[in-house]
């Protein structure tokens, strides 16, 4: 029973990798419906992993480039590692859920592989605002980086919460295999990494928390629930969101 339970936490372990970067982790040829949602309580420390390793760029930057550079080193480093997954999430939200249309086409319009205005707007601005906070980090608010990272991908889990706005997609495969409990069992890490950041990742991190909602919000009021590109926005608003508070505060 005992090898049964490691195998299986091993290979959603693996999933998680899978799914969420560019490491060399592929995805298990048995997939089975709803293995997205089983291996989000791992989405954490996924997240943890990637920050690690942005750190790491961004301090090996430091010692070679100028402010200005480092901050666009470390953002290559970081869509390197996720190879601009969230990225287009982004993207096709921003076009359809700020679309002056009715829900269906709002849906219609995320699927369409085309990026719009917003779309290309929503990703320059992100793109500029991350590349600017990560060029005014110092030593020590550096280490907003890896909390950034993971507690984003927390803010996945309660998105499992919310309806489904189309019965198909990533986000239907995430809904399936989703488990309450994982929303407690994958905060250990980010909450963790709040409290060892002291009030700056206290604030960084509730504020993190609070715009991850407002998208939850929207997207309900907007097409009536979540899809896997809502998973996207999520994560690249809320990274940013607490690099600029941990920055600041």
């Amino acid at each position: 029973m005992t090898l049964v339970f490691k195998g299986f936490a091993l290979r959603n372990l693996r999933i998680a990798f899978g799914l969420m970067t560019t490491l060399p982790f592929r995805l298990p040829a048995d997939w089975s419906t709803g293995d997205s949602g089983r291996a989000s309580v791992w989405y954490p420390f996924v997240g943890l992993m990637i920050g690690l390793l942005t750190w790491i760029g961004w301090k090996v930057a430091t010692l070679i480039f100028p402010s200005f550079v480092i901050g666009i080193v470390t953002l290559v480093i970081w869509i390197g590692l996720t190879g601009g997954l969230h990225l287009d999430g982004l993207a096709d939200c921003c076009d359809g859920l700020f679309a002056s249309v009715p829900p269906e086409r709002r849906l219609e319009i995320m699927k369409d592989p085309h990026i719009g205005t917003f779309g290309v707007i929503s990703l320059i601005l992100i793109l500029l605002l991350k590349a600017a906070a990560l060029a005014s980090l110092t030593p020590v608010s550096s280490l907003g980086i890896p909390l950034a990272a993971s507690l984003a991908r927390w803010c996945i889990l309660p998105a499992g919460l919310m309806p489904l706005a189309r019965p198909s997609g990533m986000g239907a495969d995430f809904a399936l295999g989703f488990r309450r409990s994982f929303i407690i069992w994958g905060a250990i890490i980010p909450l963790a990494l709040m409290v060892m950041l002291g009030l700056r990742g206290v604030l960084s991190a509730l504020t993190g928390v609070g715009m991850a909602g407002l998208i939850l919000w929207l997207a309900k009021m907007r097409i009536g629930g979540i899809t896997g590109d809502v998973f996207g926005m999520i994560v690249e608003i809320v990274e940013v969101v607490v690099l600029l508070v941990f920055m600041v505060s």
